[in-house]
């Protein structure tokens, strides 16, 4: 072979086998999904992240588990993984809001309040822990078939009452600020920067991190926890927060949000009372010990 045609010979093999692994990364990419969207112990499932064993039917994770990841239970009733519900405690503190991050700028008016010693739930309530107050004659059914998802269109007075059955009520705009930001002025729950599809179930509609998806398991997103261990203040569902002026606010974007703004742990919108987006967690008096709850 002369050393004209060994080039051409070469340069058509590489190119053939460009074209090999081009598309194998697209079917790939197109079938498995961002493979770090999901934690360890769960699997990647198109715009779901399932448990091992399970599959995926009209977009929901559908049969029983093989195995749960650290930190979850299997369903009590009905199949699938549910976070272990758990409180954080806060001692309270001095919180300066607007001061860190430029994009807060003309949204956020900075001050600095001090917020008194409270507790918050470490996950968003999930349909699991809802059924309780369903039981106990006090909450409405729903019709969310997953026991892990996050509660979702109830409106506040709902959130209110089930809090309320668990010796709650809903967190203050303060306190659930003082949860995302600490006292150094988080911009993100976790910290600074960072926000990409493992920290948080956002961009799961249209992309970036999924397409055709919806509300990922609660508390299955660790590296977007708070260095207190507070799970999905960005993303996954926005939460209702009871404001000063008696109104509400849902607060920390949700799996619609596209942008860094609608994910800042300032982020904030006026939603209509029962929204698919919109779910809630509940705030404690102090003292409020650690502890798990049902």
């Amino acid at each position: 072979m002369t050393s004209r045609a060994a080039i051409g010979f070469w340069v058509t093999g590489a190119l053939a086998t460009a074209a090999a692994t081009y598309g194998v990364v697209r079917l790939a990419a197109r079938d498995r999904g961002d493979p770090t969207r999901c934690e360890p112990g769960l699997v990647a499932m198109r715009a779901r992240c399932c448990a091992p064993g399970q599959t995926t039917l009209h977009g929901k994770c559908v049969g029983k588990p093989a195995s749960c990841p650290i930190g979850m239970h299997r369903a009590l009733t009905g199949t699938g993984c549910v976070g272990n519900a758990r409180r954080v405690d806060f001692s309270g503190g001095l919180m300066t809001l607007g001061s860190e991050d430029w994009q807060a700028e003309g949204i956020v008016t900075p001050r600095a309040v001090q917020v008194a010693a409270f507790g918050i739930d470490a996950l968003e309530v999930t349909v699991e822990r809802w059924t309780h107050c369903v039981r106990a004659g006090m909450c409405r059914e729903l019709s969310e078939p997953e026991p892990g998802l996050p509660v979702s269109l109830v409106d506040p007075k709902e959130a209110e009452r089930f809090c309320r059955f668990e010796k709650g009520r809903l967190p203050t705009g303060d306190e659930w600020l003082f949860a995302a930001t600490g006292t150094d002025d988080r911009r993100y729950p976790w910290g600074a920067t960072g926000l990409v599809c493992r920290r948080a179930a956002f961009g799961a509609v249209e992309g970036p991190c999924a397409h055709g998806g919806g509300a990922d398991l609660v508390g299955t997103h660790p590296d977007g926890a708070t260095p207190e261990g507070v799970f999905d203040l960005a993303g996954n569902l926005a939460e209702w927060t009871l404001e000063p002026n008696g109104g509400y606010l849902a607060r920390g974007g949700s799996y619609r949000s596209t942008s860094a703004l609608e994910l800042k742990s300032w982020a904030a919108e006026v939603s209509p009372p029962r929204s698919r987006h919109v779910g809630f967690r509940c705030a404690y008096d102090p003292p409020a010990k650690a502890a798990t709850l049902r």
